[in-house]
């Protein structure tokens, strides 16, 4: 599919630019035994694509969830310098070809996990809106409409990356296209303009009118 210039591109990050799934569930884990949460209260929440502190909340007391949002926090970005993030296929050539002012990463997570992580891959982003630039996480477009507005660019011309139902139905209630990555959830999981396997399927052509994207299913 090719979404024609001028677009603007707008990425997840876990599961999009790079993968930590075994860093999440090792993190998680841990945490949840520490906090006493029984395997079958965790494994019926769905961790991905979701900001730490709406996951604490499905699974504490409301008093509790600042403290345990924070520990969450510390182990991810502990885990990070033990190999918590391994950049995903394509992500490197895409971005590298992408002009200043092109694109961001939205994350549901905090800044600083974010940072590190995208540190750890070498990905340097140009702008970077996270959870704790927000106060409604995906699957509301806040995010989304959030980093179109700091890039100046009508949502309409706007291309979400998405790994995650929740990250897509956030870019479709923006109005933006969306492609879907089955990096991380089935394909019939995922609603999208388009689905891929991974960025290595997406390619950017750059022309005086701006980015077109071509997504390849």
């Amino acid at each position: 599919m090719k979404f024609e210039a001028p677009v603007t591109l707008l990425f997840d990050n876990d599961g999009t630019l790079l993968s930590s799934m075994d860093s999440v569930l090792r993190c998680w884990t841990a945490w949840a035994r520490e906090y006493g949460i029984s395997p079958e209260d965790f494994a019926a929440v769905e961790l991905h694509g979701r900001p730490a502190a709406d996951i604490v909340g499905d699974l504490l007391p409301a008093e509790r969830v600042p403290e345990a949002v924070d520990r969450i926090g510390r182990l991810e970005i502990e885990d990070v310098a033990r190999g918590g993030a391994v950049a995903l296929p394509g992500t490197a050539a895409l971005l590298a070809a992408l002009p200043e002012g092109s694109w961001a990463v939205v994350t549901s997570a905090t800044r600083e996990l974010a940072e590190a992580r995208l540190r750890a891959v070498g990905v340097e982003a140009p702008l970077l809106v996270a959870a704790d630039d927000i106060t409604r996480g995906k699957p509301d477009p806040e995010p989304y409409l959030l980093a179109a507005r700091k890039l100046g660019a009508d949502p309409a011309r706007c291309v979400v990356f998405e790994d995650a139902p929740a990250g897509l139905e956030a870019g479709r209630r923006a109005g933006m296209g969306t492609v879907g990555l089955a990096t991380t959830h089935p394909r019939d999981e995922l609603r999208a303009d388009v689905v891929v396997e991974h960025l290595g399927s997406v390619t950017a052509q750059v022309t005086a009118s701006g980015v077109t994207v071509v997504a390849e299913d």
